[in-house]
């Protein structure tokens, strides 16, 4: 998955988002975007690991490592390819039953 495409492609969709790397190979990655209303997703790849975290009004609601960082940025990206609303969007984990 590309950090930078999902990035542009959540932009020209009217959020702000962003996409870094750092290093001279570029082994690592920030990734970030804004759903409004104070939300905010980071998506950070590096030396220490995969974390996605979800946090609103500035507090932490989520933080996953490895895997199921991946599969909620494959989520996000799944939205942002089918052209689905990101602020409609709520991880699974946050989901009742």
């Amino acid at each position: 998955m590309d950090l930078q495409a999902l990035a542009i492609v959540l932009e020209r969709q009217g959020y702000m988002a962003s996409c870094y790397t750092c290093g001279g190979q570029m082994n690592s990655a920030s990734f970030m975007v804004s759903l409004g209303d104070n939300h905010l997703i980071r998506f950070l790849v590096s030396d220490y690991g995969i974390t996605w975290t979800e946090m609103r009004d500035d507090r932490e609601l989520m933080k996953l490592e490895g895997a199921e960082a991946i599969s909620q940025l494959q989520e996000l990206a799944n939205l942002a390819k089918y052209q689905v609303r990101p602020v409609d969007y709520r991880p699974a984990t946050l989901q009742r039953v």
